[in-house]
Order: C-alpha cells, then sequence, then structure tokens
C-alpha cells in the first residue's frame, strides 16, 4: 500500500472534523481532506486540486506553531487528522510532534511520513538518494526509539507502506510535556554525521505492520465516538480498542500478519 493510500483509507476511517498537514508540496496529500484544513509548508508549488476550506501558510512550521492561535482557521481549535510530511530530519520530526500532540485530544490520529528507509542512502541527512531520483527518507527513524523511551504511553504503530514507511501515533496526550522537557538532551544523540548507523529492524521493517491489516482494525468506530466524551473517558475508550485489537504489544509481535486478538 501507497503512503497516499493510507492517509486516504485513514480520511474515511477517522472521519476527522478538521485535518493538519506539514509538508504540503504539489497538494497530493492535502487534496484527499474534506474538512476544514491547514496546510503548512514554505515552499509549497500546488499541482493538485483541493476540495477543502483550507489555510494554507507559507512558513516553517516551527514558525507556524509560535503563533498566538495557529489553528483559528478551524471551528474548533483541536487536530483531529494530523500528517507530518516536513523536513526529514530527526529533530525536525521530533519538533513537529511535540508541537502537534499540543492540539490534539486521546482520539487524535497523528502519522508521520518516511519513518522506514529501505537503506544507508536513503537515511542520510543529505538528500544524496534523492540527487538521481531516488527517495530521501532522512533519519526521521530515530524518533521511534525516543517515543517508545520517553512516552510509552503513545500506541505507536509503524507501517509497511511503500515508498519510506509511516508510522501512526495513537492516544496522543497534550498535556504530557515529557518529550518536550527531554528534547535538548535527546537531539544531542540524534544528531550525526553521515552515514547514519540504521538499525537492521528498521531496513528489513522486521517490526512493521501491513498496512491493509492495520486499517482493517476494528478501532475506528470506537475512536470517533471517544470524541464525544472527555479527555479522561477518551483515552480509556481508545485504550481499550487498541488493546482488544492486539495494537499493545511489543511492536515486534505486530509485522508480518494480523495480530491474534484480530485473526480469522
Amino acid at each position: 500500500m501507497q503512503r497516499h493510500d493510507l492517509l486516504a483509507r485513514l480520511h474515511e476511517l477517522v472521519q476527522p472534523r478538521t485535518y493538519f498537514e506539514i509538508g504540503v508540496r504539489k497538494g497530493r496529500s492535502l487534496t484527499l481532506s474534506r474538512v476544514p484544513s491547514v496546510g503548512v509548508d514554505p515552499f509549497f508549488v500546488l499541482t493538485h486540486e483541493l476540495h477543502c476550506d483550507v489555510h494554507l501558510v507559507r512558513t516553517t512550521s516551527d514558525e507556524f506553531f509560535a503563533r498566538r492561535h495557529p489553528f483559528a482557521h478551524f471551528p474548533e481549535q483541536v487536530v483531529d487528522l494530523a500528517f507530518i510530511d516536513g523536513m526529514h530530519l530527526a529533530e525536525f520530526a521530533l519538533r513537529d510532534l511535540i508541537n502537534t500532540e499540543r492540539h490534539c485530544h486521546p482520539a487524535s490520529v497523528i502519522v508521520i511520513d518516511d519513518m522506514l528507509p529501505r537503506s544507508v542512502v536513503e537515511a542520510g541527512r543529505g538528500r544524496v538518494g534523492s540527487a538521481d531520483g531516488g527517495a530521501w527518507a532522512g533519519d526521521v527513524y530515530k524518533i521511534i526509539d525516543v517515543l517508545h523511551e520517553h512516552r510509552p504511553d503513545l500506541v505507536v504503530v509503524e507501517l509497511d507502506t511503500l515508498p519510506t514507511g509511516t508510522v501512526v501515533v495513537l492516544l496522543p496526550d497534550p498535556s504530557d510535556t515529557s518529550l518536550a522537557a527531554a528534547y535538548d538532551h535527546v537531539v544531542g544523540d540524534l544528531v550525526t554525521p553521515d552515514p547514519q548507523d540504521v538499525p537492521e529492524r528498521v531496513l528489513t521493517r522486521s517490526g512493521a505492520m501491513d498496512p491493509a491489516t492495520f486499517v482493517a482494525l476494528p478501532i475506528w468506530g470506537e475512536l470517533r465516538a471517544a470524541r464525544r466524551h472527555r479527555p479522561a473517558e477518551a483515552r480509556r475508550r481508545v485504550r481499550d480498542a487498541c488493546a482488544a485489537s492486539g495494537l499493545l504489544q511489543p511492536p515486534a509481535q505486530l509485522s508480518g500478519q494480523a495480530p491474534a486478538a484480530v485473526a480469522r
């Protein structure tokens, strides 16, 4: 499954009331939205027709989040579905995630692109791999381990999408500041010169779930319903749905086939 196919299915399943995107580029992913949307990219050049009420912001994500009311375009300033596809460097992606989570609720869904590079060249901090038309994932994959270490409360699902893998983050908590507090310390370990020492499990996607299996999980109705509840109850409902579908298992146990709870 291609990443845009996954995103299209998530729009259908999540039925978001609002959509947020970092990294608009030509609008290929933003064209999937049918709800009030905000897109941020300092260099977007649209070639795809958009079908939503959209606020396009030609700036960096850091500057956007520094605004007093960055989501004033939304009727309710909460992000239901987010797609982070900005600068392909770990420190930028982690910062984008931290800032996006502050505007979410427990039933929000955050999708991060370019998380599973297929080679050391694709994982480089430079654009060497894309110079001849190839893909460039960068070293964004590094934030997976950061999330497991510093935010074990999050449900972090690696998905084997083409071309460079995605991660879906469930159960965001806008009140949690542990990632922001750890950021300066973590970045010192994330930023290393090329070539990157990419773990074999990332290159082989041994911890990644088949995206078709993921979107077939019976969690989406409960996730939509949870938006009607206060944060504590919404969190309990979404976590229970994830547990029943096997998403709380260690990542290595989610790869290959459906979790036992949903296997047929």
